[in-house]
């Protein structure tokens, strides 16, 4: 043992922990199925019990610990509990926790919403109401939608309440950290005992080095790995010269990684500060202020800490939001998926990328971190039955006998698993799509961009699909985006830089995009489409029908994004009027694109001017009919106000 026993410290700290860390999170809900998400400072014990709303009758009661769960430090654990049985639909319905510190309500008191004694929620077997959306960026200067999605919910009577909340990507920002949440991050770290790690192959070689460091702080970027451009043909045919015709690059691509999370506590401590306030209550986001930016004889450049300031004026309103977020997800079931920023920016984008990021043992690491701390706290919820015991004895390996061989040997196993899409059986049937995981690489060039899906999952997709009268896709990037930005994209394409604006789009890949074309005009599949999307920063909503069909079906494209981020403004403005311009429906310029079978109508928000992006920071609402046809698709600003796109005959 050595001298700062971790024994005492564990003993210390965990008087003044709460037991609960961030949660409950009400996840996957059906039927026969009920599922709770929980960070917990010490093993749950304790019942779960449902009630009926209107008589108070209970209905079911099931045990804490029969739930799975994962030990993520020394204090802390990750808890799921998943209780099977007949449970009834469409009928108001409240939970109750007991646990060994006490109930609930009684442990959490700004939990419940005006009139409630319990945490009150619905399954609903139709998705006749979803809100959604992407890109939640905590120190973005904006107000958070989650905030005012959780105050609209406050004021609807609990029938009325949406159906499900859809994140459709990138819930948290790794590769854009704020220095005042890093430093929190690292507190949060030492107050849970999260493990350490070591790192092979690494400018540090483990985690007390690494926040040594003197760029721990907003220096990063010098400390991740970096790949030698060009391939070692360069070498064979040009070996005198080829230390000119290489340069040496970065493997993430983010403009502002300096604090980019690498260990996978700092995952796992991300997750719980975004989610929940109650460890923001225990750490001093303003310690390196007080110690006047130094640390282990370092000390921060001046114009870091001007940034540092400016960032934690925004981070200091998020933390005021979080117990409305925290109300938020425990009422309404909540369905998550990963986009890039989850892990790092344009992850997976170009084949040569994927070389340069799993051909490096550093950046391979902190990929596969961002991928267990993605399970643990988003894809676990999502379909729990997709992770049977075979995928629970690699995770135990790792996190009962925490090494480096056990960890590299997990992230292996997640790099081959192909499970992160998953279903949701409401009426209409949710698809949610992993556009990350399994692209359609190019095979002409390294740096041309992968299609988002493959082959062979377009394939399922369209089985999945057979002979459905209606389907909503999630999908993290727009199926059918802003065709004059997808252009710019494509021309960085030409000119050999895919990653500068990130050409994330479905139409980058002429195999994705001709297969996902001919999904649509397959007589076979659904008759109502409806598209949900986030990723880009703005919104819109557009109707799509097939060229010279009769009997096109009814695609609706609806996009919302950011949660808590916006496009710069100038820039989108120019992109606007330059896409109504040159791609109008029945532009000429339409015929040169592979969307050419498609007619593309873009909906007008309620808002004066002629814009039909919406550059704000908010949550989408969309209502449909029995039929899975939208009658309402709009955005709730984070300011509250409620825009609407109005239907094209309107």
């Amino acid at each position: 043992m050595t001298e700062e026993s971790p024994l005492t410290t564990a003993h210390d700290t965990s008087q003044s922990l709460p037991l609960i860390l961030a949660g409950p999170i009400l996840r996957k809900v059906t039927p026969k199925e009920l599922t709770l998400w929980f960070a917990v400072s010490s093993p749950l014990e304790g019942i779960f019990t449902l009630y009926q709303q209107a008589d108070q009758k209970e209905l079911f009661s099931g045990s804490l610990s029969q739930g799975k769960h994962v030990r993520i430090g020394e204090r802390a654990w990750i808890y799921q509990v998943t209780y099977l049985g007949e449970f009834p639909a469409d009928t108001p319905l409240e939970y109750q926790v007991e646990t060994q510190d006490g109930v609930l309500t009684e442990l959490i008191p700004d939990l419940l919403y005006d009139g409630e004694s319990r945490p009150a929620f619905i399954i609903k077997t139709q998705a006749d109401y979803v809100m959604h959306g992407s890109c939640r960026n905590p120190h973005y200067p904006s107000k958070d939608s989650l905030v005012a999605a959780d105050v609209k919910v406050a004021g609807q009577e609990i029938d009325d309440r949406p159906s499900l909340l859809m994140m459709s990507g990138d819930q948290i920002y790794a590769d854009h950290v704020a220095g005042s949440t890093l430093d929190s991050i690292q507190q949060v770290i030492d107050l849970l005992g999260l493990y350490d790690e070591d790192f092979d192959k690494a400018p540090v070689a483990n985690t007390k080095e690494l926040r040594c460091h003197a760029d721990n702080f907003y220096g990063r970027e010098k400390l991740l790995p970096q790949y030698l451009e060009g391939g070692e043909d360069i070498i064979e045919r040009f070996p005198r010269v080829a230390s000119w015709l290489r340069r040496k690059s970065p493997v993430f691509s983010s403009r502002e990684s300096g604090n980019h999370l690498i260990t996978l506590s700092e995952f796992n401590a991300m997750y719980l500060l975004v989610w929940s306030p109650e460890l923001w209550q225990l750490v001093d986001s303003a310690r390196l202020e007080h110690n006047l930016f130094q640390w282990q004889g370092n000390t921060l450049e001046a114009k870091w800490q001007t940034l540092w300031a400016d960032e934690k004026i925004q981070i200091d309103q998020f933390v005021k939001g979080l117990p409305q977020v925290r109300r938020l997800m425990a009422h309404i079931p909540t369905y998550m998926i990963f986009d890039d920023h989850d892990i790092t920016d344009d992850w997976n984008l170009t084949v040569g990328w994927e070389q340069a990021a799993y051909h490096n043992h550093f950046s391979r690491r902190i990929i596969g971190n961002g991928l267990i701390s993605y399970w643990l706290c988003q894809g676990w919820g999502n379909a729990p039955e997709s992770f049977d015991e075979t995928f629970f004895s690699h995770v135990e390996s790792y996190f009962e006998q925490p090494t480096s061989d056990s960890q590299d040997s997990l992230i292996d196993f997640l790099y081959r698993f192909e499970q992160w899409h998953y279903i949701i059986n409401t009426e209409p049937k949710m698809l949610v799509l992993d556009t990350r995981t399994r692209r359609w690489r190019s095979e002409s060039k390294m740096n041309k961009p992968s299609g988002l899906m493959d082959w062979e999952a377009l394939s399922e997709l369209q089985m999945s699909l057979m002979n459905e009268p209606a389907v909503i896709l999630v999908s993290a990037a727009p199926m059918f985006g802003v065709k004059f930005i997808e252009s710019l994209q494509r021309g960085m394409t030409w000119l050999g830089q895919p990653l500068l604006i990130d050409a994330e789009n479905w139409m980058a890949h002429p195999g994705s995009a001709n297969t996902l074309i001919s999904i649509f005009t397959h007589t076979k599949t659904p008759t109502n489409f409806v598209i949900l999307s986030g990723d880009v920063h703005y919104s819109f909503a557009y109707d799509v029908k097939l060229r010279f069909r009769n009997s096109s079906p009814n695609i609706y494209q609806i996009t919302s994004s950011g949660i808590k981020n916006e496009f710069p403004n100038a820039l989108l403005r120019v992109c606007d009027f330059m896409d109504r311009i040159l791609y109008s429906p029945r532009s000429p310029l339409n015929w040169l694109t592979k969307r050419k079978r498609l007619k593309i109508f873009k909906r007008d928000p309620d808002l004066p001017g002629n814009h039909r992006l919406i550059n704000r920071s908010a949550i989408g609402e969309v209502r449909l009919d029995a039929d899975g046809k939208p009658v309402d698709i709009a955005i709730l600003t984070a300011e509250g106000e409620r825009v609407s796109f109005s239907p094209i005959e309107k």
